[in-house]
């Protein structure tokens, strides 16, 4: 049975949530394996929509377990008040099992994160501020809190000295702020292991062994390939890596065990934060995008920057995942459109180039070039198959499909969960 990757193939904010929904009854494990509670999934079902945050979208299959890997950043506090929405709504969280070896985010991870980012001005990379960055750059200089140290206060109390002791002296001399008392950082912490514990377990274990027995286990990426870490728009990026390759290292299973990676694109293209974007609109075109498609982070409460499709992205997004397949959402927002523009390849100093460039400069200097695909008037979100389409929807996807490198084999031409046109499965 198989074991599948499925992440975001721009900047993240492509729909996800809504591609995980429709694999969870098939699927026995959903694996959230890198980010925190920076990224953000909606899935409507039914007439019920739910905003996640940290939590794997097959939280809401109840045939599924849903896991959080150890390379995933964890805000306790977030993540309980997550579970108790959910439970308030009827969805049975008793499942879900978190990696002891994820790291903790604590009060004083997001003290920094807002407080360096207030001080980068106009340099500001355009974080959440809820800690992420500063959790993880204490994870690579070794001096992170992790899960399993909720179980042990001297180990706990020892961490969380070492990890102060640089902070506190920035936090005083350089930003002006108080100092902050390990003992209280402990305390807090101390207050969520008795909450939590019944959820810690070996995940890495967990997985290896379902996918032995010939489970079907699905590992989700949040954000999206343009904001990883080494292979995203630096330093506009996030701080850890959505691509295929963090599936592994961040969820503990080797790479020869995945089957399929499956890369969700939006028929247009939006952004959330600060960084290059080349096809980005600033006309009544982009706002009816953002109005339409409601682009409004589901994290942030940011709007969203919204552009056109731009398969110079799609391809290189094929390329350093090795995607498999493509699941395209909204393509119902462009409905009404006479023509719609596609991005093919931009042009950097005079020159046509049609592979995302390696130099952040050329890139902050790419245009668009753009080709011109004839758009349809007619209400698409009943289709049930691809024959339903409009012959100019029809004739865009498969643009698309040719562009990007991989086959489209689902598209979504709604928001609701049956509102999905399903081409070939993921699952064979």
């Amino acid at each position: 049975m198989p074991a599948l990757v499925l992440l975001g193939a721009q900047w993240g904010d492509e729909g996800k949530g809504k591609a995980t929904d429709l694999l969870g009854g098939s699927v026995d494990y959903v694996v959230r394996f890198q980010g925190g509670n920076n990224a953000g999934h909606t899935v409507v079902v039914g007439d019920q929509k739910y905003a996640l945050h940290l939590l794997p979208s097959g939280i809401l299959s109840p045939t599924c377990t849903p896991v959080i890997g150890n390379g995933v950043v964890v805000d306790p506090s977030v993540l309980l008040s997550e579970l108790a929405g959910l439970n308030e709504r009827g969805v049975d969280t008793s499942k879900l099992l978190i990696s002891g070896n994820a790291h903790l985010i604590t009060p004083y991870h997001t003290e920094v994160d807002k407080v360096t980012e207030r001080f980068l001005g106009k340099r500001k990379i355009g974080t959440t501020g809820r800690g992420i960055g500063p959790t993880y750059a204490d994870k690579i200089n070794r001096v992170g809190i992790r899960v399993q140290d909720l179980f042990d206060e001297s180990i706990l109390l020892q961490k969380v000295e070492a990890s102060l002791d640089f902070k506190n002296q920035v936090l005083a001399k350089l930003y002006n702020r108080r100092s902050i008392k390990p003992e209280q950082v402990v305390e807090n912490l101390l207050g969520y292991a008795d909450q939590l514990r019944d959820y810690v377990c070996d995940t890495t274990l967990v997985l290896n062994n379902a996918l032995d027995d010939g489970k079907v286990v699905l590992f989700e990426g949040g954000q999206g390939t343009l904001l990883d870490v080494d292979h995203g728009t630096y330093p506009f990026v996030t701080s850890s890596n959505p691509t295929a390759g963090g599936a592994c290292t961040g969820a503990g299973v080797g790479p020869t065990r995945i089957n399929r990676v499956i890369g969700i694109l939006k028929a247009y293209t939006t952004r959330v934060g600060a960084g290059p974007f080349p096809t980005e609109l600033f006309d009544a075109d982009g706002e009816a995008l953002r109005t339409i498609g409601g682009e409004k982070g589901v994290t942030t409460g940011r709007d969203r920057r919204c552009g056109w499709f731009d398969a110079v992205i799609a391809r290189y997004a094929t390329r350093v995942n090795g995607l498999t397949d493509f699941f395209l959402t909204k393509l119902d927002v462009l409905t009404g459109w006479e023509r719609i523009p596609v991005c093919v390849a931009y042009e950097i100093d005079g020159k046509r180039v049609e592979e995302l460039p390696y130099s952040q400069t050329d890139f902050h200097h790419a245009k668009p070039i753009y080709e011109f695909l004839p758009g349809w008037s007619e209400d698409i979100t009943k289709a049930k198959t691809f024959a339903d389409l409009p012959k100019n929807a029809q004739g865009y996807v498969k643009a698309l499909e040719e562009m990007s490198g991989a086959p489209i084999s689902a598209i979504g031409v709604g928001p609701g969960r049956d509102e999905t046109i399903q081409i070939n499965s993921f699952l064979d």
